[in-house]
C-alpha cells in the first residue's frame, strides 16, 4: 500500500476584518491502510483533510507527502497517484456523456483515439455502466452518475482513491451498489462520510471535530465515539 503522511499540518484561511480562521490542525497522521474512513459533523474539517491528500488544498503550515512526494512542490506527480471524487458527480462529469468523460481522462495515457476508446470501454465495463456510456449524464440516476464518475477517475489506474461523501446523493439501493464496488477496488481508499455503515466498512476510522482529530482507530470504536460526542 502507498503511504500518506501529514506532518504538523495546519490550514488557515483569511477572514475579512480579522486575521485568519483555522479550518484544520495541527494534524500529525500517517495512512497506510487499504480502507480509511473519516467521519465528523458538517464543517468539522473532513473535506479540508481529504483535499490536502492530492493537493486541492495546500497546508498553511507543515507538509503533506504521498510516497515521499510533496503535495505542493510535486503536485502533478501526487495527483497522478491520487484520484479525487467529489460529493456531486456532476461536478466531475464535464462532458455530455460518460464515454466522452472517461476518454477525456485517458487522453494523456492513450494518444491514439482507437486505443483511448478501447481503454474507456474497459473502464466503463468494470463498473457495469458501459450500457449507459452514450446517454447524457443528465439522464442518469444519482447512483449511475456516481459510478460513471468513479469509472472516469479510476480509468487512469491511480494508486489512491479519495472520496468526499460519495453516498450523500444516493438512495439505499445505490448506496449498497457503491459499497460493493468500493469493496472490490485494489486501490487504497480514503473517504469522508456521514453514513456510519459505510464508515464501518473501513480498516481504520478517523473522527474529526472542530478541525482536530479526536479519535483514530478501529471503525466500531470510532463510530461509538462519534455518536457519543454528537449525541446522535
Amino acid at each position: 500500500m502507498p503511504t500518506i503522511q501529514l506532518r504538523d499540518v495546519v490550514v488557515d484561511v483569511p477572514v475579512p476584518g480579522s486575521d485568519t480562521r483555522r479550518l484544520l490542525g495541527p494534524v500529525e497522521l500517517t495512512l497506510t491502510e487499504q480502507r480509511t474512513s473519516v467521519i465528523g459533523a458538517n464543517g468539522s474539517g473532513k473535506s479540508t483533510l481529504l483535499r490536502l491528500l492530492n493537493g486541492l488544498v495546500h497546508p498553511s503550515r507543515g507538509q503533506v507527502t504521498v510516497d515521499g512526494l510533496d503535495s505542493v512542490r510535486e503536485g502533478g506527480a501526487v495527483r497522478r497517484r491520487v484520484a479525487f471524487a467529489f460529493t456531486d458527480p456532476l461536478s466531475q462529469l464535464v462532458m455530455p456523456t460518460g464515454r466522452e468523460d472517461v476518454e477525456l481522462s485517458l487522453r494523456r495515457r492513450h494518444r491514439r483515439a482507437d486505443d483511448r476508446r478501447a481503454a474507456a470501454e474497459a473502464a466503463l465495463a468494470r463498473f457495469g455502466v458501459d450500457g449507459l456510456a452514450d446517454q447524457s449524464v443528465y439522464d442518469l440516476s444519482g447512483g449511475e452518475r456516481q459510478l460513471m464518475a468513479l469509472a472516469a477517475v479510476l480509468a487512469t489506474d491511480p494508486q489512491i482513491l479519495v472520496l468526499d461523501e460519495p453516498s450523500t446523493l444516493l438512495d439505499l439501493r445505490n448506496t449498497k451498489v457503491l459499497r460493493e464496488r468500493l469493496a472490490t477496488l485494489p486501490q487504497m481508499v480514503v473517504l469522508a462520510t456521514h453514513d456510519l455503515d459505510l464508515a464501518r466498512d473501513a480498516d481504520r476510522t478517523i473522527v474529526v471535530e472542530a478541525g482536530r482529530i479526536v479519535f483514530d482507530g478501529p471503525p466500531s470504536q470510532a463510530v461509538d465515539d462519534y455518536v457519543r460526542r454528537s449525541g446522535a
